[in-house]
């Protein structure tokens, strides 16, 4: 039995993970489980990028990734369903911190879509391959 299902989507690509985030929540939904939402933002923080931006910029992307998370999660579940999804915004690579956000919630599934298949990626992106190969969990792929 599933307890916590982390999904990950990415906020750039828009409303393109509504499908992943739908499909996550009908996954916890079936078992009761708890829904986490993560999205990863690039290290602005590291010495050779940080000289490139605003000192708080990282900050303000933090924020703003927080509020279109929630809005994503929002306009796809509804508020009601929204209020009780965990929310979680990392810094870092991207399959790294999926990972390691994972093992700190506990999870037992991970939901995630394949966006920008490349031949070499076996028709996963990039990110979703990596993560498929690494996880200690099962982990479903949204096509």
């Amino acid at each position: 039995m599933t307890q916590s299902v982390l999904c990950a989507v990415d906020i750039s690509n828009g409303e393109l993970d509504s499908p992943v985030l739908k499909k996550a929540a009908a996954l916890a939904d079936m078992d009761g489980a708890q829904l986490d939402v993560v999205t990863v933002l690039p290290d602005y923080g590291e010495s050779w990028v940080s000289g490139f931006f605003e000192a708080d910029h990282h900050e303000k992307a933090l924020e703003q990734a927080q509020a279109e998370l929630t809005e994503l999660c929002v306009a796809t579940l509804g508020a009601e369903r929204n209020a009780s999804v965990r929310h979680v915004v990392a810094t870092g690579t991207a399959y790294q911190e999926i990972l390691k956000t994972a093992e700190s919630a506990g999870s037992d599934l991970i939901v995630i879509g394949a966006h920008k298949p490349d031949l070499k990626d076996y028709l996963l992106g990039p990110n979703a391959a990596r993560v498929v190969r690494h996880a200690n969990v099962s982990v479903y792929v949204v096509r």
